[in-house]
């Protein structure tokens, strides 16, 4: 990772974290034997304002592993604490068995990371910045590599990196964090700024790059950039996970988007059948909600009214997680 500090320089200096400041480590939620990310009881406060709190979270090597929630769940708050950026307030958090603070050089030698708003070397053309990039790694045929990648991206070595578009300066950050072939890929919304064919191209080189045995850790609030890459994911809610799961184990949970449509008005006070699942929606005659009971149940109470139409379906996987939002 190539980022700067405040003041220009690079941020690679090792840390220590004051012994009062580190909480007991809680027990082991799975068998994995040594995690690529092992987060324990992590939680992060600014002040008196909510970071992150209690985040537990294990991922295995080779995975590409989804990281979603609206903006302000906690997303680059726990990555940050991941990449040594900020001091967790509680807990522990481990890359490949390192603590991310006492061996955090280590981690970046083998980590990339793309933030989610990248402080590139702006005075630097691109070419200038990765081969900086590269003698930072010591990437062998480091050339080479920077014009694979830039020719996949279509990035123009010879322009200023403070003359690049948001999306170009985007590209720069994806390339840079791949230069060194890392072991383990930190993405933080990675995609702003991307039009559609270079997050398709960037989407393909992830799932190459993950068969070559990269682990990748993909954060976003966009469901469908996670749904085409992630098996697993964690459902960050104001700073704590509230779901961990695959992503085909949610599609087919028992929730049931339900559709009605009564000959008449029918109040929504008046569908109190246990089983819905947060608000119901429509107006009128015509009411929808998700249900997670028992479909002999609901039938069974809907007899009482004249329906002229009722459509019982899966929910799509973005109205799962509105749900679990909720």
């Amino acid at each position: 990772m190539i980022l700067k500090s405040a003041n220009g320089e690079l941020i690679t200096t090792e840390y220590v974290l004051p012994p009062d400041n580190r909480a007991a480590v809680s027990s082991k939620r799975s068998s994995m034997e040594t995690p690529v990310i092992d987060i324990t009881d992590l939680s992060k406060y600014y002040g008196k304002t909510r970071g992150i709190e209690h985040v537990n979270l294990e991922i295995g090597e080779g995975e590409i592993f989804g990281f979603i929630g609206p903006n302000g769940a906690g997303k680059s708050t726990t990555i940050r604490i991941l990449m040594n950026l900020i001091f967790q307030t509680g807990g522990t958090a481990r890359i490949m068995g390192m603590d991310v603070i006492k061996e955090t050089k280590k981690i970046k030698k083998i980590s990339g990371y793309i933030p989610s708003d990248a402080g590139l070397y702006s005075s630097m053309d691109a070419l200038e910045f990765f081969r900086y990039c590269i003698r930072f790694y010591q990437v062998k045929n480091g050339d080479q590599r920077i014009n694979e990648l830039a020719q996949m991206f279509d990035v123009d070595l010879t322009r200023k990196v403070s003359d690049l578009s948001m999306g170009n300066r985007k590209k720069v950050s994806i390339i840079q964090s791949l230069l060194h072939n890392p072991k383990l890929l930190i993405l933080d919304e990675p995609t702003t700024g991307l039009d559609p064919l270079m997050q398709s191209n960037f989407f393909e080189l992830l799932r190459s790059e993950n068969r070559k045995g990269m682990t990748i850790f993909f954060s976003s609030h966009i469901l469908g950039e996670v749904q085409k890459l992630c098996k697993r994911v964690a459902i960050i809610k104001e700073g704590r996970i509230i779901q961990v799961e695959d992503i085909e184990t949610l599609r087919k949970k028992q929730l049931k988007k339900v559709f009605i449509e009564f000959n008449g008005r029918v109040k929504k006070e008046d569908l109190i059948i246990p089983g819905i699942e947060g608000e119901i929606g429509g107006s009128d005659n015509i009411q929808s909600f998700i249900y997670s009971g028992d479909i002999n149940m609901l039938v069974g109470f809907l007899s009482r009214y004249t329906i002229i139409n009722l459509m019982i379906e899966e929910p799509s996987l973005e109205e799962i997680f509105m749900h679990y939002y909720k």
